[in-house]
């Protein structure tokens, strides 16, 4: 078997915004299904790592985007393992359309804990670091490695909510995607008919869990790039944990506007 794994989706009509794209939310499921498929297929994943108490985490996600695949085109999602230490692995992703032109990348950092002590656990264990087998060290990923974001302690309160039944994952806690699009939230429609996400960089810092509120607090680093915290709680309660980053560019090509708007 292959170290780097292929798998081929589709961008169903619903799962697509207003311009008729995929929405960045479901660009990281299929890219974090596709890193499920692979570690199981390789005997490293979760019906594996579950029956002796173990599961994967995502600590950190970055995806950059040159063009989000289009409604109803079929695209792919490669994976591959570029590292693998003692609690944390590097995964990094390719996206392809059905021509084979690459669409974007993504870089991703894994640990591995104890579903009891939910503490990280030795990787290199897991059968005699099996996973070691299924390094790919020689395919390049292009992208920059996410780095950490930084924010003022003054950065204002922009949004609270609170999480529900759907927000939470087979792992029990608030779903590492529905953070991305509940901060996808955080800008309106007139914003992203005039603006294209072209990177996205998440760090997990701490776990929630279904009933917690969440609280957004945002920062503008420049006209196009944003800073989020997200908290659970509040008061001396309080808790960090998720930050991230969007990068933003603007629709200034007429033909990449002229579609936008054709598609309002």
């Amino acid at each position: 078997m292959d170290k780097v794994g292929r798998y081929e989706f589709l961008a169903e009509p619903f799962h697509c915004d207003f311009s008729h794209r995929l929405f960045m939310g479901h660009l990281g499921n299929h890219m974090l299904n596709a890193a499920d498929f692979h570690s199981t297929e390789r005997n490293f994943g979760m019906t594996r790592l579950n029956p002796i108490h173990k599961t994967w985490v995502l600590s950190r996600l970055a995806i950059e985007m040159v063009e989000m695949p289009k409604q109803y085109t079929r695209f792919t999602v490669e994976t591959w393992v570029e590292s693998a230490m003692r609690y944390f692995t590097n995964r990094n992703f390719k996206v392809t359309s059905e021509d084979g032109q690459a669409l974007g990348y993504g870089r991703s950092v894994w640990a591995l804990i104890d579903t009891e002590t939910r503490q990280p656990t030795d990787i290199l264990a897991i059968d005699n670091g099996a996973i070691n087998d299924w390094v790919e060290r020689d395919k390049d990923c292009p992208i920059a490695k996410g780095s950490r974001v930084k924010m003022g302690a003054d950065a204002p309160l922009v949004r609270s909510i609170d999480t529900f039944y759907s927000d939470v994952d087979v792992n029990g806690h608030i779903n590492s995607i529905k953070y991305v699009e509940h901060t996808l939230d955080l800008f309106s429609v007139d914003w992203y008919a005039t603006h294209r996400l072209r990177r996205f960089d998440i760090a997990y810092v701490a776990e929630s869990h279904g009933g917690d509120r969440l609280n957004f607090y945002q920062e503008t680093a420049d006209n196009l790039t944003f800073n989020i915290r997200i908290t659970k709680g509040g008061g001396d309660n309080e808790t960090e944990v998720v930050r991230c980053c969007m990068q933003f560019s603007a629709l200034d090509d007429a033909s990449e506007q002229a579609e936008v708007d054709a598609s309002v």
